[in-house]
Protein backbone atom coordinates (compact mmCIF):
# COMPACT_ATOMS: atom_id res chain seq x y z
CA UNK A 1 0.00 0.00 0.00
CA UNK A 2 1.58 3.34 -1.00
CA UNK A 3 0.57 6.58 0.17
CA UNK A 4 -0.72 9.15 -2.86
CA UNK A 5 -0.13 12.38 -2.66
CA UNK A 6 -2.50 14.80 -1.12
CA UNK A 7 -4.55 16.79 -3.58
CA UNK A 8 -4.18 20.42 -2.71
CA UNK A 9 -7.94 21.90 -2.42
CA UNK A 10 -8.77 24.40 -4.83
CA UNK A 11 -10.75 27.39 -3.88
CA UNK A 12 -12.48 29.59 -6.65
CA UNK A 13 -12.13 33.26 -5.60
CA UNK A 14 -14.12 36.19 -6.85
CA UNK A 15 -12.30 38.72 -7.70
CA UNK A 16 -11.37 40.85 -11.34
CA UNK A 17 -8.15 38.99 -12.17
CA UNK A 18 -5.20 36.98 -10.27
CA UNK A 19 -2.49 39.11 -8.83
CA UNK A 20 -0.40 37.60 -11.11
CA UNK A 21 -2.05 38.05 -14.68
CA UNK A 22 -0.34 41.12 -16.09
CA UNK A 23 -1.49 43.51 -18.72
CA UNK A 24 -1.23 46.17 -20.24
CA UNK A 25 -2.56 49.77 -19.32
CA UNK A 26 -4.96 49.40 -22.29
CA UNK A 27 -5.78 45.84 -21.75
CA UNK A 28 -6.71 46.44 -18.52
CA UNK A 29 -8.80 49.25 -18.92
CA UNK A 30 -10.71 47.51 -22.08
CA UNK A 31 -11.28 44.49 -19.59
CA UNK A 32 -12.01 46.28 -16.87
CA UNK A 33 -9.94 44.12 -14.37
CA UNK A 34 -11.24 46.15 -11.20
CA UNK A 35 -14.70 46.05 -11.97
CA UNK A 36 -15.16 49.56 -12.00
CA UNK A 37 -12.63 50.71 -8.94
CA UNK A 38 -9.03 49.56 -8.75
CA UNK A 39 -10.46 49.42 -4.74
CA UNK A 40 -11.37 46.07 -5.66
CA UNK A 41 -8.23 44.42 -6.24
CA UNK A 42 -6.34 45.69 -3.09
CA UNK A 43 -8.91 43.05 -1.14
CA UNK A 44 -9.05 40.24 -3.75
CA UNK A 45 -5.43 40.29 -3.87
CA UNK A 46 -4.78 40.37 -0.02
CA UNK A 47 -7.69 37.53 0.01
CA UNK A 48 -5.07 35.95 -2.68
CA UNK A 49 -2.14 36.03 -0.64
CA UNK A 50 -3.79 34.87 2.55
CA UNK A 51 -5.75 32.09 1.17
CA UNK A 52 -2.63 30.71 -0.50
CA UNK A 53 -1.27 27.57 1.37
CA UNK A 54 0.46 24.41 1.12
CA UNK A 55 -2.48 22.45 0.43
CA UNK A 56 -4.69 25.11 -1.33
CA UNK A 57 -4.53 26.82 -4.65
CA UNK A 58 -6.20 30.02 -5.02
CA UNK A 59 -8.07 30.54 -8.73
CA UNK A 60 -9.67 33.91 -9.53
CA UNK A 61 -13.07 33.46 -11.38
CA UNK A 62 -13.43 36.97 -12.78
CA UNK A 63 -15.92 39.70 -11.40
CA UNK A 64 -19.17 38.47 -13.47
CA UNK A 65 -21.36 35.82 -12.24
CA UNK A 66 -22.52 33.17 -14.71
CA UNK A 67 -25.28 31.44 -12.76
CA UNK A 68 -25.20 28.53 -15.59
CA UNK A 69 -21.32 27.61 -14.42
CA UNK A 70 -22.59 26.11 -11.31
CA UNK A 71 -22.10 22.48 -12.40
CA UNK A 72 -18.38 22.92 -13.49
CA UNK A 73 -17.77 25.24 -10.45
CA UNK A 74 -19.14 21.98 -8.31
CA UNK A 75 -16.63 19.71 -10.34
CA UNK A 76 -13.40 21.40 -10.27
CA UNK A 77 -13.40 23.48 -7.21
CA UNK A 78 -13.78 23.09 -3.06
CA UNK A 79 -15.14 26.07 -1.89
CA UNK A 80 -15.97 29.03 -3.43
CA UNK A 81 -14.77 32.14 -1.56
CA UNK A 82 -16.73 35.67 -1.86
CA UNK A 83 -14.70 39.10 -0.56
CA UNK A 84 -17.09 42.27 -1.32
CA UNK A 85 -17.14 45.96 -0.68
CA UNK A 86 -20.48 47.58 -0.24
CA UNK A 87 -22.68 44.38 -2.08
CA UNK A 88 -25.81 45.95 0.64
CA UNK A 89 -26.95 48.51 -1.61
CA UNK A 90 -29.76 49.26 -4.30
CA UNK A 91 -27.39 49.84 -7.48
CA UNK A 92 -25.80 46.10 -7.12
CA UNK A 93 -29.23 44.42 -6.32
CA UNK A 94 -29.21 43.08 -9.69
CA UNK A 95 -25.56 41.82 -9.48
CA UNK A 96 -26.20 40.46 -6.03
CA UNK A 97 -29.43 38.54 -6.99
CA UNK A 98 -27.27 36.80 -9.93
CA UNK A 99 -24.76 35.74 -6.96
CA UNK A 100 -27.73 34.49 -5.23
CA UNK A 101 -28.41 32.22 -8.18
CA UNK A 102 -25.85 31.01 -8.55
CA UNK A 103 -24.86 30.05 -5.01
CA UNK A 104 -28.02 28.23 -5.13
CA UNK A 105 -26.58 25.45 -7.54
CA UNK A 106 -23.76 25.31 -5.91
CA UNK A 107 -22.91 22.29 -3.38
CA UNK A 108 -19.66 23.17 -1.78
CA UNK A 109 -18.73 26.22 0.76
CA UNK A 110 -19.17 29.59 -0.12
CA UNK A 111 -17.69 31.77 2.27
CA UNK A 112 -18.17 35.70 2.55
CA UNK A 113 -15.16 37.31 3.72
CA UNK A 114 -16.05 40.25 4.65
CA UNK A 115 -19.43 42.62 2.98
CA UNK A 116 -21.06 45.92 3.86
CA UNK A 117 -23.99 47.49 3.69
CA UNK A 118 -24.34 51.00 2.62
CA UNK A 119 -26.32 54.11 4.02
CA UNK A 120 -25.71 57.65 5.45
CA UNK A 121 -22.99 58.34 8.43
CA UNK A 122 -26.18 58.38 10.92
CA UNK A 123 -26.46 55.17 9.77
CA UNK A 124 -30.31 55.10 8.51
CA UNK A 125 -30.59 51.65 6.84
CA UNK A 126 -34.28 53.12 5.18
CA UNK A 127 -32.93 53.38 1.92
CA UNK A 128 -31.95 49.70 1.93
CA UNK A 129 -35.19 48.61 3.02
CA UNK A 130 -36.58 47.56 -0.65
CA UNK A 131 -33.68 45.53 -1.15
CA UNK A 132 -34.33 43.57 1.62
CA UNK A 133 -35.77 40.46 0.83
CA UNK A 134 -32.82 39.94 -2.14
CA UNK A 135 -30.38 40.80 0.87
CA UNK A 136 -32.03 38.24 3.09
CA UNK A 137 -32.17 35.01 0.30
CA UNK A 138 -28.76 36.12 -0.24
CA UNK A 139 -27.52 35.68 2.85
CA UNK A 140 -29.53 32.88 3.67
CA UNK A 141 -27.89 30.52 1.05
CA UNK A 142 -24.92 31.76 2.28
CA UNK A 143 -24.99 30.32 5.91
CA UNK A 144 -26.82 27.10 4.52
CA UNK A 145 -23.58 26.71 3.01
CA UNK A 146 -21.12 28.31 5.82
CA UNK A 147 -20.89 28.36 9.48
CA UNK A 148 -21.09 32.29 9.51
CA UNK A 149 -21.17 35.17 7.25
CA UNK A 150 -18.53 37.70 7.68
CA UNK A 151 -19.23 41.75 7.47
CA UNK A 152 -17.18 44.48 7.82
CA UNK A 153 -18.30 46.71 10.47
CA UNK A 154 -20.70 47.46 13.18
CA UNK A 155 -23.62 48.84 11.10
CA UNK A 156 -23.60 45.77 8.98
CA UNK A 157 -23.65 43.57 11.62
CA UNK A 158 -26.67 45.16 13.14
CA UNK A 159 -28.30 45.47 9.99
CA UNK A 160 -28.59 41.86 9.28
CA UNK A 161 -29.40 40.78 13.06
CA UNK A 162 -32.32 43.24 12.57
CA UNK A 163 -33.35 40.53 9.76
CA UNK A 164 -33.06 38.19 11.80
CA UNK A 165 -29.80 36.20 11.28
CA UNK A 166 -27.47 35.40 13.91
CA UNK A 167 -24.46 33.59 12.40
CA UNK A 168 -22.93 37.06 11.81
CA UNK A 169 -19.19 38.06 12.60
CA UNK A 170 -17.77 41.56 12.29
CA UNK A 171 -14.51 40.43 10.56
CA UNK A 172 -13.74 43.62 8.60
CA UNK A 173 -12.19 43.49 5.33
CA UNK A 174 -9.24 41.22 4.06
CA UNK A 175 -7.03 43.81 2.85
CA UNK A 176 -6.01 45.62 6.21
CA UNK A 177 -4.61 41.69 6.94
CA UNK A 178 -2.34 41.65 3.85
CA UNK A 179 1.19 41.98 5.90
CA UNK A 180 -0.61 39.13 8.63
CA UNK A 181 -0.63 40.31 12.53
CA UNK A 182 1.86 43.60 12.64
CA UNK A 183 0.94 46.42 11.09
CA UNK A 184 3.40 49.81 10.92
CA UNK A 185 2.57 53.06 10.35
CA UNK A 186 5.84 55.64 9.83
CA UNK A 187 5.47 59.47 10.30
CA UNK A 188 8.67 60.59 8.39
CA UNK A 189 8.29 64.01 9.60
CA UNK A 190 7.18 66.01 12.52
CA UNK A 191 4.58 68.10 10.09
CA UNK A 192 3.52 68.81 6.63
CA UNK A 193 5.58 71.65 5.04
CA UNK A 194 5.07 73.07 1.29
CA UNK A 195 7.58 70.06 0.37
CA UNK A 196 5.74 67.10 1.94
CA UNK A 197 4.54 64.28 -0.93
CA UNK A 198 0.82 64.30 -0.26
CA UNK A 199 -2.06 61.25 -1.97
CA UNK A 200 -5.45 63.28 -1.77
CA UNK A 201 -8.46 60.57 -3.24
CA UNK A 202 -11.67 60.98 -3.28
CA UNK A 203 -15.06 59.49 -5.55
CA UNK A 204 -17.26 62.36 -7.64
CA UNK A 205 -19.98 62.02 -5.34
CA UNK A 206 -17.61 63.12 -2.07
CA UNK A 207 -16.33 65.91 -4.47
CA UNK A 208 -19.91 67.06 -6.16
CA UNK A 209 -21.83 66.68 -2.61
CA UNK A 210 -19.40 67.22 0.24
CA UNK A 211 -17.04 70.08 -0.74
CA UNK A 212 -14.40 67.83 -1.21
CA UNK A 213 -13.26 69.27 -4.19
CA UNK A 214 -12.82 72.65 -1.82
CA UNK A 215 -10.18 70.83 0.07
CA UNK A 216 -8.56 69.70 -2.79
CA UNK A 217 -8.11 72.86 -4.53
CA UNK A 218 -6.89 75.00 -1.51
CA UNK A 219 -3.80 71.88 -0.43
CA UNK A 220 -3.33 72.23 -4.14
CA UNK A 221 -3.02 75.89 -3.72
CA UNK A 222 -0.49 75.19 -0.53
CA UNK A 223 1.39 71.98 -1.30
CA UNK A 224 3.11 71.61 -4.70
CA UNK A 225 3.68 67.86 -4.51
CA UNK A 226 0.45 66.96 -3.85
CA UNK A 227 -0.76 63.96 -6.31
CA UNK A 228 -4.72 63.21 -7.08
CA UNK A 229 -5.27 58.87 -6.97
CA UNK A 230 -8.08 58.07 -9.04
CA UNK A 231 -9.82 54.84 -8.58
CA UNK A 232 -12.93 54.31 -11.07
CA UNK A 233 -12.76 53.64 -14.52
CA UNK A 234 -14.22 56.10 -16.12
CA UNK A 235 -11.58 58.15 -14.55
CA UNK A 236 -9.01 55.81 -16.07
CA UNK A 237 -10.72 56.62 -19.13
CA UNK A 238 -10.15 60.15 -18.84
CA UNK A 239 -6.40 59.99 -18.07
CA UNK A 240 -5.30 57.77 -20.87
CA UNK A 241 -7.07 58.40 -23.76
CA UNK A 242 -8.61 61.96 -22.43
CA UNK A 243 -12.58 60.76 -22.81
CA UNK A 244 -15.20 58.49 -21.29
CA UNK A 245 -18.68 57.34 -22.70
CA UNK A 246 -19.82 57.61 -18.67
CA UNK A 247 -21.62 60.61 -18.15
CA UNK A 248 -20.35 61.39 -14.47
CA UNK A 249 -16.81 61.98 -16.51
CA UNK A 250 -18.13 65.32 -17.50
CA UNK A 251 -17.66 66.18 -13.75
CA UNK A 252 -15.19 69.14 -14.52
CA UNK A 253 -14.33 69.63 -10.43
CA UNK A 254 -12.11 65.87 -10.40
CA UNK A 255 -9.07 66.40 -10.86
CA UNK A 256 -9.22 63.62 -13.27
CA UNK A 257 -10.70 65.68 -15.70
CA UNK A 258 -8.59 67.32 -18.67
CA UNK A 259 -9.65 70.67 -17.79
CA UNK A 260 -8.49 70.59 -14.09
CA UNK A 261 -5.54 72.05 -12.95
CA UNK A 262 -4.01 68.76 -11.60
CA UNK A 263 -4.49 67.23 -14.47
CA UNK A 264 -3.37 69.77 -16.61
CA UNK A 265 -0.21 69.50 -14.03
CA UNK A 266 0.62 65.75 -14.99
CA UNK A 267 -0.42 65.46 -11.20
CA UNK A 268 -2.48 62.81 -10.85
CA UNK A 269 -2.40 58.36 -11.04
CA UNK A 270 -4.16 55.78 -10.78
CA UNK A 271 -3.03 52.43 -10.80
CA UNK A 272 -4.49 48.58 -12.41
CA UNK A 273 -2.08 46.77 -9.95
CA UNK A 274 -2.11 46.71 -6.32
CA UNK A 275 1.45 46.16 -6.12
CA UNK A 276 2.27 49.22 -7.73
CA UNK A 277 0.29 51.31 -6.02
CA UNK A 278 1.08 50.34 -2.87
CA UNK A 279 4.66 50.35 -3.54
CA UNK A 280 5.04 54.19 -5.41
CA UNK A 281 2.68 55.13 -2.12
CA UNK A 282 5.89 54.18 0.19
CA UNK A 283 7.62 57.40 -0.99
CA UNK A 284 4.22 59.64 0.33
CA UNK A 285 4.68 61.63 3.56
CA UNK A 286 0.76 61.56 4.12
CA UNK A 287 -2.41 60.43 2.64
CA UNK A 288 -6.11 61.60 3.04
CA UNK A 289 -9.38 62.03 1.60
CA UNK A 290 -12.57 59.74 0.72
CA UNK A 291 -11.84 56.77 -0.64
CA UNK A 292 -11.39 53.67 2.14
CA UNK A 293 -9.23 51.62 0.13
CA UNK A 294 -7.49 54.39 -1.72
CA UNK A 295 -5.97 55.13 1.97
CA UNK A 296 -5.60 51.62 2.94
CA UNK A 297 -3.28 50.70 0.23
CA UNK A 298 -1.08 54.05 1.51
CA UNK A 299 -1.80 52.44 4.95
CA UNK A 300 -0.29 49.07 3.84
CA UNK A 301 2.62 51.04 2.45
CA UNK A 302 3.45 52.40 5.81
CA UNK A 303 1.91 55.84 5.67
CA UNK A 304 -0.15 57.58 7.74
CA UNK A 305 -3.57 58.43 6.78
CA UNK A 306 -7.29 59.46 7.79
CA UNK A 307 -10.32 58.97 6.08
CA UNK A 308 -12.84 61.73 5.28
CA UNK A 309 -16.14 59.48 5.74
CA UNK A 310 -18.90 60.32 3.49
CA UNK A 311 -21.01 57.27 4.56
CA UNK A 312 -21.71 54.37 6.27
CA UNK A 313 -19.25 51.69 4.50
CA UNK A 314 -16.04 54.04 5.18
CA UNK A 315 -17.15 54.77 8.63
CA UNK A 316 -18.26 51.27 9.73
CA UNK A 317 -14.72 50.45 8.37
CA UNK A 318 -12.47 53.10 10.01
CA UNK A 319 -14.01 52.44 13.77
CA UNK A 320 -13.36 48.82 13.29
CA UNK A 321 -9.66 48.97 12.49
CA UNK A 322 -8.68 52.04 14.73
CA UNK A 323 -8.35 54.19 11.01
CA UNK A 324 -7.88 58.30 11.52
CA UNK A 325 -10.82 59.16 10.45
CA UNK A 326 -13.23 62.34 10.24
CA UNK A 327 -17.07 62.56 8.86
CA UNK A 328 -16.49 64.79 5.80
CA UNK A 329 -20.36 66.39 6.44
CA UNK A 330 -18.30 68.06 9.95
CA UNK A 331 -14.51 68.82 7.72
CA UNK A 332 -14.01 72.71 7.06
CA UNK A 333 -14.28 72.81 3.61
CA UNK A 334 -10.55 74.77 4.23
CA UNK A 335 -9.13 71.75 6.60
CA UNK A 336 -4.93 71.99 5.90
CA UNK A 337 -4.27 68.39 5.65
CA UNK A 338 -1.51 69.41 7.89
CA UNK A 339 -4.34 69.79 10.93
CA UNK A 340 -5.50 66.24 9.37
CA UNK A 341 -1.80 64.43 10.12
CA UNK A 342 -1.06 66.11 13.29
CA UNK A 343 -4.32 65.18 14.79
CA UNK A 344 -4.13 61.46 13.29
CA UNK A 345 -3.13 59.28 15.97
CA UNK A 346 -2.44 55.35 15.06
CA UNK A 347 -2.67 53.88 18.53
CA UNK A 348 -5.74 51.79 18.14
CA UNK A 349 -4.69 50.69 14.46
CA UNK A 350 -1.12 49.35 15.68
CA UNK A 351 -1.74 48.03 19.09
CA UNK A 352 -5.59 46.62 18.08
CA UNK A 353 -4.59 44.74 14.84
CA UNK A 354 -3.00 41.71 16.34
CA UNK A 355 -6.58 40.93 18.21
CA UNK A 356 -8.37 41.75 14.94
CA UNK A 357 -6.09 39.23 12.98
CA UNK A 358 -6.60 36.51 15.25
CA UNK A 359 -10.61 37.31 15.19
CA UNK A 360 -10.37 37.10 11.07
CA UNK A 361 -8.50 34.23 10.86
CA UNK A 362 -10.76 32.66 13.26
CA UNK A 363 -13.30 33.07 11.50
CA UNK A 364 -11.66 31.59 8.36
CA UNK A 365 -10.76 28.68 10.28
CA UNK A 366 -14.58 28.12 11.78
CA UNK A 367 -15.11 27.93 8.16
CA UNK A 368 -12.94 25.26 7.06
CA UNK A 369 -9.76 27.88 5.40
CA UNK A 370 -6.63 27.78 6.30
CA UNK A 371 -4.45 30.74 6.08
CA UNK A 372 -0.57 31.74 5.00
CA UNK A 373 0.14 33.42 7.94
CA UNK A 374 -1.12 29.82 10.69
CA UNK A 375 -0.48 27.28 7.72
CA UNK A 376 2.16 28.28 4.97
CA UNK A 377 4.82 30.16 4.74
CA UNK A 378 3.99 33.92 5.60
CA UNK A 379 2.94 35.07 1.49
CA UNK A 380 6.42 34.44 1.53
CA UNK A 381 6.52 32.45 -1.82
CA UNK A 382 3.36 34.75 -3.04
CA UNK A 383 5.69 38.13 -2.54
CA UNK A 384 8.50 36.64 -4.31
CA UNK A 385 6.67 35.56 -7.82
CA UNK A 386 4.80 39.03 -7.29
CA UNK A 387 8.78 40.32 -7.12
CA UNK A 388 9.61 38.47 -10.46
CA UNK A 389 6.74 40.21 -12.54
CA UNK A 390 7.04 43.57 -14.89
CA UNK A 391 3.66 45.04 -13.82
CA UNK A 392 2.76 48.15 -15.70
CA UNK A 393 2.98 51.53 -14.24
CA UNK A 394 0.90 54.02 -13.43
CA UNK A 395 -2.23 55.86 -15.09
CA UNK A 396 -1.05 59.59 -15.93
CA UNK A 397 -2.46 62.63 -17.75
CA UNK A 398 -2.35 62.30 -21.65
CA UNK A 399 -0.79 65.73 -21.68
CA UNK A 400 2.23 64.91 -24.32
CA UNK A 401 2.47 63.91 -27.52
CA UNK A 402 5.96 62.07 -27.66
CA UNK A 403 6.52 59.12 -29.83
CA UNK A 404 7.40 56.90 -26.91
CA UNK A 405 3.15 58.29 -24.97
CA UNK A 406 1.82 57.25 -28.31
CA UNK A 407 3.16 54.52 -29.23
CA UNK A 408 1.29 52.33 -26.65
CA UNK A 409 -1.69 53.48 -27.36
CA UNK A 410 -1.60 53.32 -31.25
CA UNK A 411 0.06 49.59 -30.69
CA UNK A 412 -2.82 48.85 -28.82
CA UNK A 413 -5.49 50.21 -31.02
CA UNK A 414 -4.06 48.48 -34.29
CA UNK A 415 -4.24 45.46 -32.51
CA UNK A 416 -7.67 45.90 -31.81
CA UNK A 417 -8.55 46.40 -35.13
CA UNK A 418 -6.77 43.40 -36.72
CA UNK A 419 -8.88 41.63 -33.94
CA UNK A 420 -12.33 43.23 -35.16
CA UNK A 421 -11.48 42.92 -39.06
CA UNK A 422 -10.66 38.98 -38.37
CA UNK A 423 -14.42 38.77 -36.70
CA UNK A 424 -15.72 41.10 -39.37
CA UNK A 425 -14.53 38.07 -41.67
CA UNK A 426 -15.48 35.43 -39.68
CA UNK A 427 -19.17 36.67 -39.08
CA UNK A 428 -19.17 37.15 -42.68
CA UNK A 429 -18.07 33.67 -43.60
CA UNK A 430 -20.90 32.17 -41.46
CA UNK A 431 -23.44 34.17 -42.62
CA UNK A 432 -22.62 33.68 -46.05
CA UNK A 433 -22.70 29.48 -45.16
CA UNK A 434 -26.21 29.81 -43.94
CA UNK A 435 -29.08 28.46 -45.77
CA UNK A 436 -32.50 30.42 -46.15
CA UNK A 437 -33.20 33.94 -45.93
CA UNK A 438 -31.09 36.03 -43.68
CA UNK A 439 -32.67 39.21 -42.18
CA UNK A 440 -31.02 41.87 -40.94
CA UNK A 441 -31.85 45.20 -39.50
CA UNK A 442 -30.43 48.14 -41.43
CA UNK A 443 -29.71 51.22 -39.19
CA UNK A 444 -29.96 54.67 -41.25
CA UNK A 445 -27.07 54.95 -44.33
CA UNK A 446 -27.41 53.76 -47.50
CA UNK A 447 -26.21 50.53 -48.90
CA UNK A 448 -24.32 47.35 -47.57
CA UNK A 449 -22.03 49.89 -45.21
CA UNK A 450 -25.42 50.18 -43.34
CA UNK A 451 -26.12 46.75 -43.03
CA UNK A 452 -22.17 45.44 -42.69
CA UNK A 453 -20.53 47.72 -39.75
CA UNK A 454 -16.95 47.99 -40.35
CA UNK A 455 -14.27 47.01 -38.00
CA UNK A 456 -13.53 51.04 -38.26
CA UNK A 457 -17.24 51.36 -36.74
CA UNK A 458 -16.43 49.21 -34.13
CA UNK A 459 -13.53 50.00 -33.21
CA UNK A 460 -14.59 54.20 -32.56
CA UNK A 461 -16.07 52.97 -29.73
CA UNK A 462 -13.23 51.76 -28.27
CA UNK A 463 -11.00 54.74 -28.25
CA UNK A 464 -11.13 58.26 -27.69
CA UNK A 465 -12.24 61.11 -29.39
CA UNK A 466 -8.48 62.61 -29.39
CA UNK A 467 -7.26 59.63 -31.77
CA UNK A 468 -9.99 59.03 -34.08
CA UNK A 469 -9.36 61.01 -36.63
CA UNK A 470 -5.76 59.25 -37.21
CA UNK A 471 -8.12 55.95 -38.09
CA UNK A 472 -10.91 57.97 -40.48
CA UNK A 473 -10.83 56.49 -43.69
CA UNK A 474 -10.69 58.62 -46.39
CA UNK A 475 -13.83 59.75 -47.51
Amino acid sequence: MTDEPTRKRRILLRSGKSPFDVASLEQSLHRDVFATNAGNLIFSDAAHKILTTPRAEVFSNGIRTDPSAAERINEEYDAFVVPLANAFRPTFERPLKRMTQLIKKLRIPVVVLGVGAQASLTYDASRLKPMEPTVREFVTEVLNRSASIGVRGEFTEQYLKDMGFRDVEVIGCPSMFLNGDTFQVERKTEALTADSLISVNGSHSAVRAHGLDSIIRQAHERYPHLRFIGQNLLEAQLLHWRETSNPIGAQASMPTHPSHPMYREGKVRLYVDPVTWIDELRAYDFSFGSRIHGNIAALLAGVPSTVLCSDSRTLELCRYFGIPHRKITETPKDIDPAELYAAADFGELVNGHKERFLRFTGFMERNGLENTFTHGDGGAAFDAQLGKLSFPPAVRPWIDSDPESLSGRFSWMQSRMEELTAQNTMLRSQLDRRSGPVSIKVQAGDGAAAAWPSAYRRARRVVGRPVRKLLRPEQ
